[in-house]
């Protein structure tokens, strides 16, 4: 799947990107490329393959479940532009 240059620049739109008109055609073919990996993996028989949680057969250790970190939201949202309530405010980004 090939992208068009103004795909790639509604997709650095929606991200907040920057992209110079230069750079275009970089981001252009690499956004393609990962497409087209994406599109190979889509046409693999998976039918057989029993889903796996992990790549690797392996067994996840499990730890005690306790706090060790010190509380420090005061000191954080002391430096944060708004707070309320405890909880962080942030602009709306999608309508």
């Amino acid at each position: 799947m090939t992208l068009d240059k103004q795909i790639v620049h509604t997709i650095a739109r929606l991200a907040r990107l920057h992209i110079s008109e230069s750079d275009t055609e970089k981001y252009q073919n690499e956004l393609s490329s990962i497409l087209d990996l994406v599109a190979q993996m889509e046409a693999v028989d998976t039918n057989n393959i029993e889903p796996m949680t992990h790549p690797f057969d392996a067994t996840l250790r499990m730890r005690e479940d306790r706090i060790s970190e010190v509380n420090q939201r005061e000191k954080f949202q002391a430096i944060a532009p708004s707070t309320e309530d405890g909880l962080y405010l942030v602009p709306k980004v999608i309508d």
